[in-house]
């Protein structure tokens, strides 16, 4: 959470001009240099995302042991909450692909959803090194969210070719439903 520190200078200014200090009206005004909105490892700027991807996606396999984000790995990163894009947390993401600049992505959990009745929506892919309690995943392929590279804290596991075919399998399942 970010602290707006603006109320206190001025404060602080004002109560140095009353004490005839420095920052009175009679010495020069300083210029205010602000540091633009950065990107934070785990964050996005707000309104930056353009929107859950929705087109029809050819995934691809290619991960590449060369610390960048590639498709067939999961990956930890900021992803928009479904009702708010402008809320979201950091969490696991399996890559499958690209849509221009953005990385398209799945989001993985550890909660079992097997037995209700989203059971459809969901692919399991086992235990791994993404996840540090070791927890078997599940792999959410009703929703597809775009990634900023930038925005991805760190690679998680290359994920096994049979376990993403199962995954793109799920995925088209999901897509033929709809």
């Amino acid at each position: 959470m970010a602290f707006d520190v603006r109320p206190l200078g001025k404060f602080l200014l004002r109560s140095l001009r009353a004490l005839g200090g420095a920052g009175s009206k009679t010495a020069a005004p300083q210029p205010v240099t602000r540091k633009p909105a950065r990107r934070t490892a785990v964050g996005q700027l707000p309104g930056a995302y353009p929107g859950d991807f929705s087109g029809a996606i050819r995934p691809s396999y290619s991960p590449k042991p060369d610390g960048k984000p590639d498709p067939g790995e999961i990956v930890w990163g900021w992803v928009p909450y479904e009702e708010d894009h402008s809320q979201g947390k950091d969490r696991p993401v399996l890559l499958i692909g690209r849509d221009g600049e953005w990385l398209l992505g799945l989001m993985l959990t550890s909660k079992d959803h097997d037995n209700g009745s989203r059971a459809n929506n969901y692919v399991d892919i086992g235990a791994g090194p993404w996840d540090r309690q070791g927890r078997p995943s599940e792999v959410n392929v009703q929703r597809i969210i775009r990634l900023d590279p930038k925005a991805v804290r760190r690679e998680g596991a290359v994920l096994g070719k049979r376990q993403f075919q199962d995954v793109c399998r799920g995925l088209q399942s999901q897509q033929s439903r709809h």
